[in-house]
């Protein structure tokens, strides 16, 4: 199942919350793990013990027999009739249990900013909303297990004392007094074991209910093959940098509408192109159609003559760089952090971060490239953890890099650093930014301006902002009255 969610797609995670996730992985896992094997060995126990009790009766009193048939047929009624309620109990717990992991992992990640703002009262009222929705299934599943059990403890009280009432009336002689007292034991824990027998099966057809919700998480669609043996680029690729976008069409899923809706157009190698537009015009989803975490749904993206969609993700992924908006830092270390491959020395990292002006802090601290990095980068600044981002592109030397607009969350040293550290080391290299301010792309090469998920303008930046009546002319003015 763990390899399942790992090779999932992006969409996948987009339209499952974590607490779902979280759920499979550990209460059914943990089911799966330790309470079937345990459940499994008691009714095998139970199994042996009866299977022992019934070879010794038939031997000594077959009578009992005549008892035993129609006590085991009630037994299983009442299996059947407990069983469908049962299953769907379980189902509605696993069902209640994921928003309550949810809204823990949630609260504990922004706790500071609870805390910040006042707000543990409303968090607290809500996780005990959710408790009581989580607790009132699990009230009733403990109910209906207790139903079955009374149930099977009457129906063995009751057998026990019809036997009793029966061997106390019948005439003297007829039927020997040990053979009798023997036939009453073993009737009682005949009774008495099949009744654990069939609560054991049901708590275990219970839990069976995990083993379903794991294998529909094993049957997740994957992402495409890492690696295509077949078809695989040549190390240099890509040796130009240039990307073409032919009739791409994307959509999020078969059954919703189109977001980006025949886009046609090509960003030369070794230029500088912003993408721009309004929210939802498709400026994310191109550049995720990119590096395949969306598929297309129609057309093709080539690179220096290869189609993305033949080559492998692994391949495709580690051609290309990105500066993402939000920088990410993993726990570890400095190294493990900017070279997570282990594919370069210490003089090449070293390099890449003095480049981008974070060697004399690192050096500052006493593990150097072994110091420390905390949960997502916790114990770094923002500002650092962006420039830790920059330092994985430069040492990683690609010729395509896409900019999220990577210097939003910083800031103003911290972002003349970074442009200039790109105008300096990515002159020669294609370099697609995304820009949510209109100002991140002034100093393009190219333009192209998205609208609804179709090209509304694609030209040269210069040539843009002399026609006065150009969408992005008038953006430009938009955003500068706004500024002022």
């Amino acid at each position: 199942m763990h390899l399942c969610i790992f090779r999932a797609p992006m969409s996948f995670f987009d339209s499952t919350p974590s607490g779902r996730i979280l759920n499979r992985a550990s209460t059914d896992q943990s089911a799966v793990d330790l309470d079937i094997p345990d459940q499994v060995a008691g009714v095998a126990l139970s199994l042996i013990q009866l299977l022992g009790i019934i070879a010794v009766m038939s031997q000594v009193s077959w009578q009992i027999f005549i008892i035993f048939i129609p006590v085991v047929a009630t037994c299983i009624w009442y299996q059947k009739y407990y069983i469908s309620s049962a299953r769907e109990l379980a189902r509605l717990i696993g069902v209640c249990n994921a928003p309550v992991i949810q809204n823990f992992s949630e609260t504990v990640s922004g706790a500071t900013t609870i805390r910040g703002f006042d707000q543990e009262s409303r968090f607290q009222q809500k996780n005990m909303i959710l408790m009581d929705a989580y607790s009132r299934p699990m009230f009733h599943s403990n109910s209906a297990m207790f139903w079955l059990c009374f149930r099977l403890d009457m129906l063995a009280s009751i057998t026990f004392a019809f036997s009793l009432f029966f061997l106390i009336s019948i005439p003297g002689g007829i039927i020997d007094p040990g053979i009798a007292g023997l036939a009453v034991t073993y009737g009682l824990n005949l009774n008495s074991l099949q009744a654990i027998l069939i609560w054991q099966i049901c708590r275990m057809e219970n839990r069976i209910i995990s083993v379903e919700r794991i294998l529909q998480y094993s049957s997740i669609p994957s992402e495409p093959a890492l690696v295509i043996e077949t078809n695989r680029p040549d190390q240099s690729w890509p040796f130009r940098g240039e990307v073409g976008i032919h009739d791409l069409q994307v959509g999020y899923a078969p059954h919703m509408p189109l977001v980006l809706r025949g886009l046609t157009c090509t960003f030369p190698g070794g230029l500088k192109t912003g993408i721009v537009g309004r929210t939802g015009s498709g400026k994310t989803t191109l550049i995720q159609t990119l590096f395949r975490v969306v598929e297309p749904a129609g057309g093709r993206i080539i690179i220096d003559g290869v189609d993305i969609s033949s080559i492998g993700l692994h391949d495709l992924r580690l051609r290309l760089s990105i500066i993402p908006q939000d920088p990410t830092m993993f726990e570890g270390t400095i190294r493990s952090n900017l070279d997570p491959l282990e594919e370069y020395r210490d003089e090449q990292i070293w390099e890449a971060l003095d480049k981008c002006q974070l060697g004399d802090e690192v050096r500052k601290k006493e593990g150097k490239l072994e110091s420390p990095v905390g949960e997502n980068g916790e114990n770094w600044s923002m500002g650092q953890r962006q420039l830790v981002c920059l330092g994985r592109v430069l040492l990683k030397k690609s010729n395509i890099l896409v900019l999220d607009e990577a210097t939003a969350s910083v800031d103003t040293v911290t972002d003349n650093l970074i442009q200039t550290t790109l105008r300096e080391h990515f002159s020669g290299c294609t370099v697609v930014t995304i820009a949510h301010r209109i100002t991140s792309v002034l100093d393009s090469d190219m333009v192209l301006l998205l609208s609804q998920g179709v090209i509304e303008e694609y030209d040269f930046t210069a040539s843009l902002l002399e026609n006065k009546f150009s969408s992005f002319a008038q953006l430009v003015a938009e955003y500068t009255t706004r500024s002022k």
